[in-house]
């Protein structure tokens, strides 16, 4: 990245509102160390004040996203490892962590500091763990922009800003999450094979194509098939289709012309008291309700 920019940092003030939408920013900044400069280059406060030769605790969620540069990384839980630009770290409350660039080649730096119960949830349900800070999500001017969009609101301080600038640390973790599960699946023909899988899927519902025979219709193996696809897209084949079977059915559903049991029939259900019961568990509600819940009322007229 060029260096047209000075190092800037902000600490921002939060009210009882703020803690109450479920996430809160607390610091953001960037600091861009020239080969052989000081690190950190400039004062921070006490709670925040960085040493390398000691390391810190934080009480909050930070980004640190590395975008030019290398250096090193270590925490209580992640072993000292050389980074390299384009590395997104993700730091944990209560973590002892310490990290800091290479005086041979310095490295361009933005951080985001942030607490509260969405990533409290996050962490819990297993997206993000402290076992593995470190992200590859490459250099990504998107990112760079976000994190530069939170730095001009920050300034400003306009009503509401919180709230916005909570929104897009929740987008850079969704690209985090994003951009490392696409960068794992480096092999273009078995991505390939998985998005034929899925048009395959959606363009057979009908028919009730057997996952064993999609599979050897693709050439490949079906255990192997099941895991790669898995991994992948996060459910396995017979899931995905099903979940394609639900999205279907509500199209139906829509359509006043096609009966519940018509609707049976065209998704391969044998009665349609299975559908109902598939259709109960995935929406909570019946076919039959669902289809009157999609009813305009009396006193609303269509345009």
């Amino acid at each position: 990245m060029d260096k047209w920019k000075n190092d800037q940092s902000r600490y921002l003030a939060i009210n009882a509102t703020d803690e109450n939408w479920g996430m809160v920013v607390t610091t953001i900044g960037c600091q861009f160390i020239l080969p052989q400069g000081e690190y950190p280059s400039s004062h921070h406060p006490e709670q925040y004040n960085l040493k390398p030769q000691t390391g810190r605790v934080l009480n909050e969620y930070q980004l640190v996203y590395i975008t030019q540069g290398s250096g090193y990384f270590s925490s209580q839980s992640c072993k000292k490892r050389k980074i390299y630009g384009g590395t997104m770290i993700l730091l944990f409350p209560g973590e002892w962590h310490n990290y800091y660039p290479d005086k041979d080649t310095g490295w361009d730096e933005y951080w985001v500091g942030f607490r509260g119960s969405y990533m409290d949830q996050q962490v819990e349900r297993g997206f993000f763990s402290k076992k593995e800070p470190l992200h590859q999500i490459r250099l990504s001017a998107t990112v760079v922009g976000l994190y530069e969009d939170i730095l001009k609101l920050a300034v400003q301080e306009k009503s509401g800003y919180q709230q916005i600038i909570s929104g897009i640390v929740m987008h850079i973790l969704g690209a985090v999450y994003y951009k490392e599960k696409n960068n794992s699946f480096s092999n273009v023909d078995v991505i390939d094979k998985i998005n034929q899988a899925r048009i395959i899927i959606k363009q057979t519902l009908e028919e009730s194509l057997n996952p064993e025979d999609l599979a050897t219709q693709l050439g490949l193996g079906y255990s192997w098939f099941r895991r790669v696809f898995k991994e992948y897209t996060g459910v396995s084949p017979v899931q995905y289709q099903l979940q394609q079977k639900m999205i279907q059915a509500k199209e139906y559903l829509n359509d006043p012309s096609s009966t519940i049991a018509s609707i049976a029939y065209r998704l391969g259900f044998e009665t349609v008291g299975q559908f109902s019961t598939f259709f109960r568990k995935r929406e909570g509600v019946s076919p039959t309700k669902f289809r009157e819940m999609l009813r305009l009322p009396e006193n609303i007229e269509k345009e």
